[in-house]
């Protein structure tokens, strides 16, 4: 399995646990993850497996009469636009082998609806989405809401690592967080790589911490 693919699945079972936390179905598929009904706010209804899906099984599979159906075109080899969808924004799988951490900058997983309370207050630095992040989640075995503390013991960045047969995926990452989640990855998934996509300032800072591309992916909205 190319990288990319194994970076589209683990993404993929990333939403599949957020859309179940929510207490949302899903399904997946020979070419896609999708949720017939609206995922959690920043959270695709789609996810292609393969490259090509087929656009039109693909959009029979989720709902469009509904405003802000997206879809995520893992391969950004889908013209989605007679469909009625734009694209909103492009980005980079990345990909970075087992190898010894950074640093030993101290880490723990947020493992309670208090802790993870804290840590969504945290990610949400201020806008009003903290309640994204469900207690409900805390049941996924393959999900680690990752935490770094200040001395004082403040939380100031984090990430969340979902761990499956693909490898380790990395997303909702704030703060000045890589050193801490390497080593953290380390720890808990010592022969795992580490996967996700990235763009911009954030994709550089990736690429730093030595992690490579290895595709493009798109994600549609629907107008």
């Amino acid at each position: 399995m190319n990288d990319v693919v194994s970076a589209a699945r683990n993404n993929a079972e990333w939403c599949a646990a957020m859309a179940t936390s929510h207490g949302l179905a899903s399904h997946f598929g020979t070419q896609a993850w999708t949720a017939p009904a609206r995922t959690p706010l920043f959270y695709p209804d789609a996810v292609t497996l393969v490259p090509n899906a087929d656009i039109t099984a693909l959009l029979t599979q989720i709902d469009t009469t509904t405003p802000g159906a997206s879809i995520k075109d893992s391969f950004a080899d889908l013209d989605l636009t007679p469909a009625g969808f734009h694209i909103l924004f492009e980005a980079q799988w990345i990909h970075r082998p087992p190898t010894a951490p950074e640093s030993d900058l101290p880490w723990a997983v947020a493992d309670t609806p208090a802790s993870l309370h804290d840590w969504a207050l945290a990610w949400d630095d201020g806008a009003g989405n903290a309640a994204l992040f469900r207690p409900a989640l805390l049941k996924d075995p393959a999900t680690f809401v990752l935490a770094g503390r200040s001395p004082n013991g403040d939380i100031v960045a984090g990430a969340i690592a979902t761990h499956t047969a693909h490898g380790v995926g990395i997303s909702n990452v704030f703060g000045d967080a890589w050193p801490f989640i390497l080593n953290a990855a380390h720890h808990l998934f010592p022969a795992q790589p580490l996967l996700g996509y990235e763009q911009g300032d954030d994709l550089t800072t990736a690429l730093q911490h030595g992690f490579a591309t290895t595709g493009p992916l798109r994600v549609w909205l629907h107008t």
